[in-house]
């Protein structure tokens, strides 16, 4: 017995069904036009009672709502997800974990589960950002908040190189990877302690770099407030900052940049 999950039609198919109905005669395109607007209000909002799914996202803003997982039951979890793939989307969870993944694939069996990013995901091909996305992590110890932002990157449809471990206690790490870092699009600077690694960087390209500052740290550093503070206070050009361990919001924001034409 098969487990694939048979979906409805996409606005998008269904509309193009239409279309390929009237050209072929077989439908009034007065009666087609009312088929089409009753496709788009379905289309916009799915009231789950517990979540309103977005599925206008998409279309005002370049990539499907994402789900962001801490907080919500598993059961939750996964009736959103079969809400967003069943419209034709992509699927893009974060902050969640192994026990979600395991209700998510019941009803998503095609969704991926990356457990250093806490990321659950499927992909549905779209267009591709127009270049590489470098995701730069100071220490090993960034890497988690990393690579929330390297796979989310990926999910929205970039290309993402990642360079890790390559903090300003061995600055000749980062300079031995000139041409890596020269290839980029943009930049995403992951960093905790003094988050000095985003300022660096930001010397050294001309293209925009968005610092994330990670909760790494002793004491002194607050659980990424002092990494925050610093990068907000960076001296170099073209450096801007998201909130602390916000790797989704990063590549959000470098998705953006990097479709634009």
């Amino acid at each position: 017995m098969s487990n694939q999950v048979h979906r409805p039609p996409s606005a998008t198919e269904a509309l193009h069904a239409l279309f390929e109905a009237v050209r072929a005669g077989q439908l009034d395109p007065a009666e087609a036009a009312d088929q089409g607007h009753a496709i788009l209000r379905r289309e916009a909002v799915e009231d789950l009672a517990f979540a309103r799914v977005d599925h206008d996202r998409a279309s005002r803003q370049g990539f499907p709502e994402v789900v962001f997982g801490q907080g919500k039951t598993a059961d939750q979890i996964a009736r959103i997800a079969r809400a967003i793939v069943d419209r034709g989307h992509s699927l893009l969870v974060t902050r969640t974990d192994e026990g979600a993944y395991g209700a998510v694939a019941k009803v998503v069996p095609e969704a991926v589960f990356h457990p250093q990013a806490r990321i659950i995901e499927r992909r549905v091909p779209g267009a591709v950002g127009q270049g590489v996305v470098l995701v730069a992590a100071a220490g090993t110890s960034d890497i988690p908040v990393a690579e929330e932002a390297a796979v989310s990157a990926e999910v929205m449809g970039n290309p993402v190189d990642r360079l890790y471990d390559v903090g300003v206690a061995g600055l000749h790490r980062l300079l031995g990877e000139r041409p890596r870092v020269d290839a980029a699009r943009i930049v995403i600077a992951v960093a905790g302690m003094e988050g000095a690694l985003a300022s660096v960087l930001g010397g050294l390209v001309r293209v925009p770099v968005i610092a994330v500052p990670t909760s790494v740290g002793y004491g002194a550093s607050f659980n990424g407030l002092a990494a925050l503070l610093a990068i907000l206070n960076s001296c170099a050009a073209g450096v801007s900052v998201v909130n602390i361990d916000n790797g989704f919001g990063a590549a959000a924001m470098a998705s953006r940049i990097n479709h634009l034409p």
